[in-house]
């Protein structure tokens, strides 16, 4: 069976799930890790067993048998770590937010473009069942014209204090349903107003994020980031969508709520979707995620579940509503 040799760059919360991840994936092989703390590295190269550490990821670049490279880093390190890596000659998943703006991407489209190896940027929720089905009896045409999608993606506050120091829960989070509703009307973006707050200004970026978009084939679209929910907000994520059209409904909640645990006097329902550990083994929708791109690479077949451009258009339309927010004014797309 072909294994493709795989390094992972940055090894943050969601930086060492790639890495479990990708070790229980049958045609990956994780050969190295790469981060600019020494600690870190040592302590995820002796949980995972991996030989080569590097702190420098252009040492990890050099390294000619690695084939994938998994960029786990911050958004504003993607642009040149992701255009070093195609230089490389490696093919590369870049997790979302897919770069710092438009033009940003931009340069990484281009550098897609005279690479002859595979890219594709980490919008899970494209693998997630329900979001997935939801696409499905959308096109199948039953829900008729969609005239409205409100999509929510809220988060406890004791898990948003170091993402905060460096994106906003607007940006971070309200990408994924922006990429959804993109995906799911076919249609463009023609204008936005949002609202944001900071109920932390110890923090650098707003937690509350409010956005309303309009859609130029008249479908309205609202999308709330509250990422200061109480301590004990029993849920990882609380998120749910609704969509509607002019002959039926979807109502996806995706908070996790099927399954619970009632112990020391509390409730809670831990993540159970995205990545679990199951008997000792990774599942969910980032083992399909990151095992499909593994697949397209061997079949050397281009991924197509979200290309670089609708990508792109999502960090643009985030990155609009902010602006909106900033100026207190609707914006023209």
């Amino acid at each position: 069976m072909k294994k493709i040799k795989c390094g992972v760059i940055g090894l943050g919360f969601f930086g060492e799930h790639h890495v479990d991840t990708l070790k229980s994936i049958s045609i990956a092989d994780v050969t190295a890790v790469c981060t600019r703390r020494e600690y870190r590295l040592k302590e995820i190269a002796n949980n995972y067993n991996i030989s080569k550490t590097y702190t420098n990821y252009k040492d990890l670049l050099a390294d000619a048998e690695i084939e994938m490279v998994s960029i786990v880093t911050h958004v504003k390190d993607h642009l040149s770590i992701t255009l070093d890596a195609l230089k490389a000659g490696k093919n590369v998943f870049l997790e979302k937010p897919m770069a710092n703006s438009k033009e940003e991407c931009e340069k990484i489209i281009a550098a897609v473009k005279k690479s002859d190896k595979f890219f594709m940027v980490g919008h899970i929720c494209r693998f997630d069942t329900v979001y997935a089905l939801a696409k499905e009896e959308i096109d199948s045409g039953t829900l008729g014209k969609l005239i409205s999608i409100h999509a929510k993606r809220n988060l406890n506050r004791d898990y948003t204090v170091i993402p905060l120091k460096t994106i906003s829960a607007l940006f971070g989070d309200g990408i994924h349903d922006i990429d959804l509703m993109l995906w799911y009307t076919g249609a463009n973006l023609k204008s936005v107003y949002a609202q944001t707050l900071n109920t932390r200004p110890e923090l650098p970026y707003d937690d509350v994020g409010w956005a309303i978009f309009r859609f130029d084939n008249g479908c309205i679209g609202v999308i709330e980031n509250i990422w200061c929910l109480p301590s004990n907000t029993p849920y990882a994520i609380d998120a749910k969508m609704e969509i509607v059209g002019e002959n039926g409904t979807i109502y996806i909640n995706n908070s996790g709520m099927s399954y619970a645990v009632i112990a020391n006097n509390k409730i809670k329902y831990p993540q159970s979707t995205y990545w679990p550990k199951v008997h000792g083994e990774k599942r969910g929708f980032l083992k399909e995620e990151l095992e499909y791109f593994l697949k397209c690479i061997i079949d050397k077949k281009e991924p197509n579940i979200i290309t670089p451009e609708e990508s792109m258009n999502a960090v643009n339309a985030m990155r609009i509503a902010e602006e909106s927010a900033k100026i207190n004014k609707v914006i023209n797309f």
